[in-house]
């Protein structure tokens, strides 16, 4: 639980995370949307937060599980997903720190309708559904965050429904994935590079393709030079070859 003082307060946990114990020192609070609040705010969001630590692999939250609160990802990265009767998962989007985790089921009452599964050492606080929904009635900036947390989740979904019913072929899925991932990244003389941790099953779980398809056209994109591949460092060396692929039918 927070402390309310105003200094930074960092300790270690047993996954070798800095961990952020009080939501008022944050020195990301203000690069981050939830967490860009008022004083006063902060500091009541500090009294009913809890933090703890997770490591790889550890579920959040369950498709289907009753709402118990929200998390806030203040470290790590978490992937949302559904899956289906017969055991095929779609990953529906990673979470990065600064998200609210759970929040369309906690602020609707509902089960959560994605299942959270934690992807690196991760430290995520938490926040119980009733006394989330408390302090959002008496921050109106607050709430005004997540309104503007639900818009994104929003169109979010709506991108990635056109990445997998608009596309033609997984060829189109893949081009159109890795563009939309390195779109916040900068262009240097027409080259981009980013890091995408993600496996080529988690690739495949995202767009809606098998594993195999996956790493057969990664293997043709390198073949045409349209990128290069080096551990998690991906290099787009065309983009506009990659681009091409989102005209062909």
């Amino acid at each position: 639980m927070s402390t309310g003082t105003t200094t930074v307060n960092f300790s270690r946990s047993p996954y070798g995370l800095q961990i952020i114990e009080n939501c008022v020192a944050c020195p990301h609070k203000g690069s981050r949307l939830f967490c860009n609040l008022g004083p006063e705010a902060l500091q009541r969001l500090s009294e009913i937060t809890s933090s703890a630590t997770y490591p790889k692999g550890a579920m959040l939250f369950v498709e289907g599980q009753p709402s118990r609160g929200v998390f806030i990802l203040c470290a790590g990265h978490v992937k949302l997903s559904t899956s289906s009767s017969d055991g095929r998962t779609l990953i529906l989007r990673i979470s990065e720190p600064g998200d609210l985790l759970g929040l369309p089921a906690t602020i609707s009452g509902r089960s959560y309708e994605v299942t959270a599964e934690v992807m690196e050492p991760t430290q995520a606080n938490f926040i119980g559904h009733a006394e989330f929904l408390n302090f959002l009635r008496e921050h109106g900036e607050a709430a005004l965050r997540v309104a503007q947390e639900l818009s994104e989740t929003y169109q979010v979904a709506f991108a990635e429904m056109r990445t997998i019913g608009l596309s033609h072929s997984a060829k189109e899925k893949l081009g159109r994935f890795i563009l939309d991932w390195s779109a916040q990244h900068p262009s240097d003389n027409g080259v981009i590079k980013f890091t995408l941790t993600l496996t080529h099953e988690e690739i495949a779980q995202m767009i809606g393709a098998s594993r195999e398809t996956v790493t057969r056209l990664f293997a043709d994109f390198k073949r045409k030079k349209f990128l290069q591949v080096k551990g998690s460092t991906v290099t787009i060396k065309d983009k506009p070859g990659l681009e091409r692929l989102l005209q062909e039918k």
